[in-house]
């Protein structure tokens, strides 16, 4: 099993994406992946599931898609988002995810992004947080009492 791209990679594989596709979705793409980076200083860029652009503080925050008609970022832990804004308009029937579709000339609400950036990155660190308070089970024992 292969082991995690370096940052660095990972971050010229997303310049590389935008470069290749040269067009409004790698312009989209640069354009939340500022926004994403303006919202958390210490978001990490990642490069997985042979080359999805994936944006981490404390676990996965969102990712960056490209298909034809769309730029997709998916937040890995949406549903548990408040979206006052309404910025979610895909995958709103799962129980764990949350999508923003962005779609040519769509313009991106800076202010609203920012927040739910900053809201998941939040939500990760709870939770992180969380798990290291849980004291962890105690193993059973495998001596019989007689």
């Amino acid at each position: 099993m292969k082991g995690p791209i370096p940052v660095e990679s990972a971050s010229a594989f997303i310049d590389a994406k935008i470069n290749e596709l040269g067009d409004w979705r790698g312009k989209t793409l640069a354009k939340v992946r500022a926004i994403i980076h303006k919202a958390d200083s210490e978001i990490v860029e990642e490069w997985k599931w042979m080359g999805t652009p994936v944006f981490s503080h404390g676990g996965i925050v969102c990712t960056g898609e490209t298909y034809k008609n769309v730029v997709k970022m998916t937040f890995a832990k949406g549903a548990a988002l408040e979206d006052p804004s309404g910025l979610f308009n895909s995958s709103l029937d799962g129980n764990v995810r949350r999508a923003i579709d962005i779609h040519e000339g769509d313009k991106v609400d800076e202010a609203a992004l920012k927040d739910l950036i900053r809201a998941a990155v939040a939500l990760n660190l709870n939770l992180k947080a969380k798990a290291k308070s849980k004291p962890k089970p105690r193993r059973a024992s495998s001596k019989r009492a007689d």
